[in-house]
Formats: C-alpha cells, structure tokens, sequence
C-alpha cells in the first residue's frame, strides 16, 4: 500500500510539472520577437503570425482599456496579440491630454503583459507630431524595455504625406527608442492611409534592426491590386505586418464583404504576416465590433456583438 501510495504521489508531481507548460502563454512560449528577412521569427528562429485585435482610440473608448477587456478577448476570441490605440490629434487625445493618454496605454499594456500576450503600442495619428511622439515612445520604452511583449508603432496612418517625409520622422523616432531598448519590434507607416508599401519598398530604412512596415486593408474597398502591391514589397524583401484590418469599405461603414475578406485572410495566411482587426469599440458603424454603448466591457455572447465582430472573433477561433 505504502509503495502504491509513492507512486500516486511521484504522478501528482510529474502533473504539476507537465501542466504549467500546456498553460504557458503566447509570450511565455515564442519570447522576444526579431525579424528574418521578411517574417517575424520567435526566439528559436520559428516563424510566428500573431492574430488579434485593436481595441478603439483611448480618447472615446478608455472603458475597454483595462484587465477585464483584454483577458476576455484573449481567453474567449483567442488573440494572441491587443493593439492599443492611442488617440493623438482629436478633441480630448493625446496632443490634449498626455497624461490621460499614458495612463490608459500603462492599463492596456500591463494587462497584455498579464495575459502573457503581444501588444502594439500604437500612435494613432494621421499626421506627423515628431517631437509629442518622441516624448510618448521616450516614456513607454523606459517604462518598458526588457518585455517582450512590446511592440512600437510609431505611426498608425499617414496622410498627405511622402515616403520621404515619413521616413525622416521614423528615422528620428526609431533612433529615440533603440537608445532605451535595442531589441523589440517597431512598426513604421507607409504613405496614403499605409496602402503603399510597394513606394517603402524601393527606399527602406538602413541601419536599424527589428524594422516592419504595416499595411491596412478595409477588404471591400482595398482588394487584388493591394495584394499585387503588398507581394511586390514582399518581393524586395519588405516586411510586412497588417496592423489595422476590416471587412468593410475603408469609411469603416457599409457591408461586410466576407469573401474578399477571406481572399485577405488566406493571403496572411500563405505569407506567414499577422493581423489586428480593426476594432473593439461601440460607435454606430460597420467596423466597431461592439453592439451597444452599454455593453459590458467583457463576456460579450453573439448578441452583443455586430456582424463583423461577430466574424472576427470565429476566424481568431478557427471557427467555421
């Protein structure tokens, strides 16, 4: 008996040590993140595509940046990675209220970090505000470094602006953040609302390491002739990460276009490159995928989520 109750014993043990790393986290498993030629690899050299969403801008949606919102999304929609968007220009963002922007960042982060999940932490601005931006990474990167989880993107869409314009100010903003962290992730926008990688393709940014470029596509208005221009950047050794995608017309309005949406998807698919669909939020449009404005801030079931929510959460699912 003494030696059958051992051997239960010596089991419950090997148990304990078994199950934490079925249990290990998407950070936990893959580590920090680097760039091989055009993929994202994890710290074995493995190819990685990280799939999930942005919650909205923190000025209109700060209820959603916060420990409830991204476990839920992580444990039920199974994003491995959360987008955190921080506003910038408008009334009551970033250039208004900085500190307000940094404390709803930290929240969002820190619970990411929590989840054992990736997040980008995105200026979410249209147009350039060097040396505001500057302050902003100079802050997120101190605070920071050393996490794998992080990702910087340091321009969400530019607009009226030249691939030359854009890279004077990434060039400048990336120097500030690889002076505080040598390693992560950073993500650099590309001209006209980032739908022209091709135009970043002919001229990259030298000298840096852990470089992206992002595309955004809005499926029923963005269809084959971006694809043919995201290959052709692919083609000379771009990479490439889709940081902001929906299903609908690029208003964030209209119908979802599900076919062309699931053109995009196996594309991503075929060519190793992660997404974040655009977005957990509950303004009266196509692209917020949250039904009503007082919906809770987690445990979301089908009713309370508009048909492209719905649809993003069963594709991060592999759902049918």
């Amino acid at each position: 008996m003494r030696r059958i109750y051992h051997n239960y014993i010596a089991v419950f043990l090997m148990l304990l040590l078994v199950i934490p790393v079925y249990g290990q986290g998407v950070v936990t498993r893959n580590g920090s993140l680097s760039v091989r030629e055009t993929s994202l690899v994890n710290n074995k050299g493995e190819n990685i595509t990280l799939r999930g969403v942005s919650l909205g801008w923190h000025n209109w949606w700060p209820r959603f940046f916060n420990n409830k919102t991204i476990s839920w999304l992580h444990q039920d929609w199974k994003t491995d990675i959360v987008r955190v968007a921080v506003g910038v220009e408008p009334e009551g963002a970033y250039l208004d209220n900085p500190d307000f922007g940094i404390e709803c960042a930290t929240k969002a982060i820190d619970a990411a970090i929590k989840n054992d999940i990736y997040v980008i932490i995105d200026w979410h601005s249209h147009h350039i505000h060097s040396e505001e931006a500057k302050a902003f990474f100079t802050q997120i990167a101190q605070k920071y470094k050393g996490y794998p989880n992080i990702i910087y993107e340091i321009f969400n869409e530019p607009v009226d602006l030249s691939w030359a314009e854009i890279k004077k100010y990434a060039e400048e903003v990336i120097g500030v953040i690889r002076s505080i962290d040598s390693e992560n992730i950073i993500l650099v926008g590309t001209p006209n609302w980032d739908q022209d990688v091709d135009v970043a393709a002919d001229s990259p940014i030298v000298g840096y390491k852990n470089i992206m470029y992002t595309l955004h596509f809005y499926a029923a208005t963005h269809k084959e002739h971006f694809r043919d221009k995201a290959d052709y950047a692919l083609s000379k050794g771009l990479p490439i990460f889709v940081s902001e995608c929906a299903g609908m017309e690029a208003t964030g309005d209209g119908p979802v276009d599900v076919a062309e949406w699931n053109l995009w998807t196996e594309w991503m698919k075929q060519n190793n490159i992660s997404w974040v669909a655009w977005s957990i939020a509950d303004k009266n449009e196509t692209c917020s995928m949250i039904k009503n404005t007082d919906s809770a801030i987690n445990k979301w079931g089908e009713k309370d989520l508009k048909e492209w929510g719905q649809l993003v959460r069963k594709t991060l699912r592999n759902e049918k």
